[in-house]
């Protein structure tokens, strides 16, 4: 029987879309339950901003508030406690402190296993790590994907060996300086023979690329990454 993995995830439809099938493939022993962000539910959405997009303080703040009630209305279901978030230039170890500091505060998960993994600096540095099974084989980047390779090499100085490395820390906004997913947006447009072509969707082509990277390939150049991969490879083929 699959071991029961709660999520609580950062971020918005590229996590709910693409990181959840991405996990279900890669940890089939595992079966991963998503916590946040919140479902939507059915009719208008006025309070669709403060289900998504939540990350850094305001991801713990919504996982105090919302790991409570899920262990008392389901006590004794869940094997492991998964938060994921991009880590947008903050120091992974100080944040993996923060968020297990604050969850070791609720009582009722004293006894249940936790890991925070995260996605540096964005979620489509996997994408950038395995750029052969991802942008270069689909049918909107296949024929330009060299240049706008080129692009992000030269340009944003991305380096293709060590995604996770791309930008820094922004004090003042606790984020990167630049946004390595509105580099890869920009790369898609460079210039004037692209401008009809299709741009890079985060909410599109994320979570499809996703799908798509293998592992393996992506743990060699994400060292984040690696970790989060090799403690769920272990902990869903031995529980």
């Amino acid at each position: 029987m699959a071991v029961v993995v709660w999520v609580y995830s950062g971020g918005g439809e590229a996590e709910v879309r693409g990181l959840f099938p991405f996990l279900d493939k890669t940890f089939p022993g595992c079966k991963f339950e998503r916590k946040t962000p919140v479902r939507d539910k059915p009719g208008p959405k006025p309070n669709k901003a403060s289900s998504y997009g939540r990350t850094g303080k305001s991801l713990i703040d919504q996982i105090k508030q919302e790991l409570p009630g899920a262990l008392k209305a389901e006590p004794n279901k869940c094997d492991l406690i998964l938060v994921f978030d991009d880590l947008d230039c903050r120091d992974s170890e100080t944040q993996k402190l923060k968020i297990l500091s604050e969850i070791s505060k609720i009582p009722q998960c004293a006894a249940i296993e936790k890991f925070v993994g995260f996605a540096a600096p964005e979620i489509e540095a996997w994408i950038i790590a395995d750029w052969n099974n991802s942008i270069a084989k689909h049918s909107d980047f296949r024929a330009r994907h060299k240049r706008m390779c080129w692009w992000l090499s030269t340009e944003k100085k991305v380096s293709f060996e060590n995604p996770e490395s791309f930008s820094e820390y922004d004090s003042q906004r606790d984020c990167c300086l630049e946004k390595l997913s509105d580099a890869l947006i920009e790369s898609s447009v460079q210039d004037e023979v692209d401008r009809d072509k299709a741009r890079f969707s985060k909410g599109l082509h994320t979570p499809l690329l996703l799908r798509e990277i293998d592992p393996n390939e992506v743990q060699k150049k994400c060292p984040l990454f690696r970790e989060l991969y090799n403690y769920l490879n272990n902990f869903c083929r031995y529980c």
